[in-house]
């Protein structure tokens, strides 16, 4: 049996969302998942991982992506938020699902449960299929368990990227690029791999 989509609010709360980046607590656009909460919009619910291997990589600007690429990298570890319809439509303009620039998929997670371990079906933000495996490519097909203190190190917020340039147009450039990337003031270091992470 999975989480209540209500715990801690409304039964409107009924899409589950697992976040795994910048959403979750201590990171820079949790301040969107807060005001969610404070409305009634968003519940946390718990601490959870995928259930397979897929992998977690950063992007320009040590921007976090799920790839949608099962058995590839690693149980990710995340957050659980029962959300409500306003809240996912705040959610999916964040993540410009309508711009092409993440898509929200089912996933499976896992958590230790009183009877053992449980899954449950949710959705996450993955990379937009259009770009995923070139990602995947980039990063020398090594990824994350856990967006962390240490892999966010070097994030830029949305803000403070060049305006000039469309977030699939950073990535193309990032894509395509090897080692450091400048983009106006602002230098990027290349993918960099922890391997006391993996």
């Amino acid at each position: 049996m999975g989480p209540a989509a209500n715990s801690g609010g409304g039964e409107h709360l009924g899409t589950l969302i697992f976040t795994y980046g910048t959403l979750k607590r201590g990171f820079s656009n949790h301040v969107l998942l807060r005001d969610l909460i404070d409305s009634g919009d968003a519940a946390y619910i718990g601490d959870y991982q995928t259930a397979e291997n897929l992998p977690l990589v950063c992007g320009p600007y040590r921007v976090p992506f799920l790839l949608n690429l099962p058995g590839s990298g690693h149980r990710v570890r995340g957050e659980l938020y029962a959300v409500s319809p306003r809240a996912l439509e705040r959610m999916d303009e964040l993540e410009g699902t309508a711009r092409g620039h993440y898509e929200r998929l089912p996933v499976a997670l896992l958590r230790q449960g009183k009877n053992g371990e449980e899954i449950v079906e949710v959705e996450a933000y993955y990379a937009h299929r259009s770009y995923a495996a070139e990602l995947w490519k980039r990063s020398g097909e090594k990824g994350y368990r856990c967006y962390g203190e240490i892999e966010s190190a070097g994030y830029v917020r949305r803000k403070d990227r060049p305006q000039h340039l469309s977030f699939l147009d950073q990535i193309s450039i990032f894509i395509g690029s090897h080692g450091e990337i400048e983009f106006g003031n602002i230098k990027i270091p290349g993918f960099e791999i922890d391997s006391a992470k993996m």
